[in-house]
């Protein structure tokens, strides 16, 4: 739905721009004292009804289950000690789940309210495993990888019909070598989401548009490849925002701009005229199985689930690492936009495969490791 330029003119100074502290315009989503207790706000409550098929009262459960399995999971990792394999969220239970490699200590992680499986690898062995598969240089027909706690192995995806190519068997032979790993098909190549030029959405530089991703003091955070250190940014009506102060890509896909010229920063999502705006509040981590929604400039508001972390994605222009892995679709244009679980800022999106008509999967870059590496902090409600 597109907006008049009034109404475009207020959301863009909302999404990018400062009010003063703890002040978030009504046309934002100002919070009222009850919906500070609501588990999100009706705008991702009506996505995941959309998205999955879902009640109010079954999307308002599955939210209070997450948010209660992201702060058990802390627990539960201490207590499991050494021994953690990682954890992840069943939807269909509402349970967080904690791989252990040591059958004492699953009587304790029990106790926190975690369900508890016995694994034979812990974390910090699988993910050294998985750093010494990043040290090679994998080809193009390999598309992904990362650390799965369910099956305690990682999970490496090769393009169908390209298992039999030599560089691809090479690499697969090196990744066994270096620790346990299963082998899946995948039929779709990841690919960045920026864009051409087109008229009327977020931001601009040079001939690439991409999306906002959330914003931080002094400015907002979004995706690397969309450009480099010093690139001038333009807003969607053509107005000078700021330049890229920092910018990785690839090894990471992560950036952040500064604002200016009379745009300021406020802790607001985008639900581009099909749901309210939404309020961020922090950026407490969605373990795997979460419920997870995107707002980008291309295709607005799509919800999924959270299906990896710590992946590292093969894109044409080079390998990228510590990625999460959904299935919410993405389109071009959409890069930088924002991914969030109930008021929790999680990540920005990077690339993916498919589109929101057929369907796909999409990554971000998570948003602390964002913030811990330019030292930002998240501007929240």
């Amino acid at each position: 739905m597109r907006r008049t330029k009034p109404l475009r003119i207020a959301l863009s100074a909302l999404l990018v721009a400062g009010v003063s502290a703890g002040f978030v315009p009504a046309s934002a989503g100002a919070a009222t004292p009850a919906d500070q207790k609501a588990p999100a706000s009706g705008s991702m409550l009506a996505a995941m009804q959309r998205d999955f098929g879902l009640t109010k009262s079954q999307a308002e459960a599955r939210l209070s289950a997450e948010k209660k399995a992201t702060s058990v999971e802390g627990r539960a990792r201490r207590a499991a000690g050494s021994s953690y394999g990682g954890a992840w969220f069943t939807p269909e239970s509402g349970r967080l789940t904690v791989a252990v490699t040591d059958r004492n200590k699953a009587a304790a992680v029990r106790s926190t309210g975690a369900e508890a499986k016995l694994v034979k690898y812990s974390a910090p062995q699988l993910d050294a495993a998985k750093e010494r598969i990043d040290a090679l240089k994998a080809p193009k027909g390999v598309a992904s990888w990362h650390v799965d706690p369910a099956s305690n192995r990682i999970v490496i995806e090769t393009l169908a019909g390209r298992q039999g190519d030599n560089d691809v068997r090479h690499f697969l032979a090196q990744a066994r070598e270096a620790g346990p790993v299963t082998v899946e098909r995948t039929a779709h190549a990841p690919r960045t989401l920026a864009a051409g030029t087109v008229g009327g959405d977020p931001y601009y530089t040079g001939n690439v548009r991409c999306s906002i991703g959330f914003s931080v003091n002094g400015g907002f955070v979004t995706a690397g490849h969309c450009s480099g250190v010093g690139a001038a940014v333009n807003g969607w009506d053509g107005s000078y925002i700021g330049n890229f102060q920092g910018s990785s890509f690839p090894d990471n896909d992560y950036a952040w701009v500064n604002v200016g010229s009379g745009w300021w920063t406020v802790p607001v999502v985008l639900g581009w005229g099909t749901v309210p705006d939404q309020l961020v509040r922090g950026s407490a981590e969605a373990p795997i199985g979460a419920s997870i929604c995107r707002s980008g400039s291309t295709s607005h508001w799509h919800c999924g689930n959270v299906l990896a972390k710590n992946e590292t994605v093969n894109y044409s222009q080079g390998a990228v690492h510590e990625m999460t892995k959904t299935n919410v679709c993405a389109e071009p244009g959409d890069s930088g936009g924002s991914f969030i679980s109930g008021d929790q800022a999680q990540g920005v999106t990077s690339g993916g495969w498919g589109d929101c008509t057929g369907g796909g999967e999409t990554w971000y870059q998570p948003i602390n490791e964002i913030l811990n590496r330019y030292s930002l902090t998240l501007t929240t409600a």
